[in-house]
């Protein structure tokens, strides 16, 4: 393992050769002209509109911590995490008679186990992971649909405050999405999984090279992703006491924003979680600019879209 990670890095040139790149230049110039905008947009540096800014991108960015998973280890992304949230809201909700703690325990071993089967089938069968996630979307609304007749759960009693309190002025979902983000880094950095996971993104050949099967390390990229989203699901679910297929509609697109705006390359093997939360917290300002500006919801789509496609146009001049 060593030799192969050593290798990894060596592709990747030593801290003196780095220099500036395109990418670099475009976040910077993104950065500098939120600021401008965020600090001449009426009602920005408000004390609720901050709030309610760092509350919203917490569960995004729950989902978002797992996408940067599976980005990094080669598999682009996933359209099942949303899916994946609503199914985990259903299933804490569920199992809150069993004793808080252990419905958490629950939710999060039954997203883990979701996701890591599509990693496994992407891994192991050598499938499309688009294909793979567009199918396990499906699946997951269908047969969740036919379980709960489609309607949802709601929570009735007082099991679930402790995933809505707030240390001080400091929102509750904002601590446990930094939580994650140093759980997410922390594995990506220092355990060898963390580090097969981003070798399989660069150089799956390196892996082999060094005995460990790339199916391996797609199961776990997959694996946690769906922990992480599963976090994000408790926290809504305590938010608005209910468990749903209609929560989490649309997190995996907002998710992946976040991963590329971020920096990490689409293509795999380069990125952190870190760069992650960077890339949620520009998005998260981006929004709530054009809503205090009075922009409508189809304008916010159109201009975190055309944000996120000259992100993929310079990782793709990049790359040539």
């Amino acid at each position: 393992m060593p030799n192969a990670i050593s290798l990894s890095r060596s592709s990747t040139g030593t801290p003196t050769q780095r220099r500036f790149e395109p990418t670099q230049y475009a976040r910077i110039a993104i950065v500098l002209a939120l600021a401008a905008f965020a600090l001449t947009t009426p009602g920005f540096l408000t004390e609720a509109s901050l709030r309610s800014l760092l509350s919203a991108m917490s569960f995004v960015g729950c989902v978002a911590v797992g996408m940067t998973f599976i980005t990094i280890s080669g598999n682009i992304m996933s359209f099942s995490l949303g899916a994946s949230l609503a199914a985990s809201t259903i299933v804490f909700v569920a199992t809150l008679p069993l004793g808080t703690w252990t419905s958490f325990t629950i939710t999060l071993l039954f997203g883990a186990a979701l996701n890591a089967l599509q990693g496994w089938v992407i891994g192991y069968l050598r499938a499309n992971p688009i294909i793979v996630s567009m199918a396990a979307f499906s699946l997951i609304i269908g047969i969740m649909s036919v379980i709960t007749d489609g309607n949802g759960l709601y929570i009735m009693g007082t099991e679930a405050v402790i995933f809505k309190r707030n240390m001080g002025p400091v929102p509750g979902p904002l601590i446990a999405f930094l939580a994650c983000a140093v759980v997410g880094q922390l594995i990506l950095s220092f355990t060898n999984i963390g580090r097969t996971i981003m070798l399989s993104g660069s150089n799956p050949s390196a892996l082999l090279a060094a005995g460990v099967e790339p199916w391996r390390s797609t199961t776990w990229a997959y694996s946690f992703a769906g922990m992480f989203t599963s976090v994000a699901a408790v926290l809504i679910a305590s938010r608005y006491g209910s468990g749903d297929l209609l929560h989490g509609a649309g997190f995996e697109y907002s998710a992946i924003s976040a991963v590329l705006v971020g920096g990490t390359m689409i293509q795999g093997g380069h990125g952190s979680v870190v760069r992650t939360v960077l890339g949620m917290l520009i998005i998260a300002i981006l929004q709530a600019i054009l809503v205090l500006r009075g922009f409508s919801t189809q304008y916010q789509h159109l201009t975190l879209g055309v944000v996120v496609l000259i992100v993929i146009v310079l990782q793709w001049k990049r790359s040539r």
